[in-house]
């Protein structure tokens, strides 16, 4: 008993210490995955996400993954977007068009964590 609640105080605070560290940002979501900068026609799945310039930084964030959540909307035309829970994606593309500390999340990644109708929404996330 006493190591299952060890366990779960661990499982806890580890969570608690990632998210500290999380990185504040937006997301949007696109729909078409490949070819990508980083894969070229290889499908890498749905869980994915093209990175902005700096975080791309010339391919070297091509394959990393990051833990990302929703923390509210953007605008209020969709007053509360977010969904439970955090997803993780792989890096697979750039995105020239995005600002500092954006994702480009894929549209399934995306509606995983909120309501695609809002469009664009607050994140943190963090390796």
């Amino acid at each position: 008993m006493a190591i299952q609640r060890v366990i779960i105080f661990m499982l806890v605070a580890s969570s608690l210490i990632s998210m500290a560290y999380a990185i504040a940002g937006t997301a949007t979501y696109y729909t078409v995955y490949v070819p990508s900068a980083c894969y070229g026609f290889q499908d890498q799945g749905t869980m994915i996400a093209a990175a902005n310039s700096a975080l791309y930084n010339n391919g070297a964030a091509c394959g990393r993954r990051y833990r990302v959540r929703c923390t509210g909307p953007t605008n209020q035309g969709i007053p509360q977007p977010c969904r439970n829970g955090e997803i993780t994606v792989k890096i697979v593309d750039r995105c020239p068009g995005c600002g500092a500390n954006q994702l480009d999340l894929s549209q399934q990644a995306f509606s995983s964590i909120a309501d695609p109708n809002a469009g664009r929404i607050r994140i943190e996330y963090n390796l």
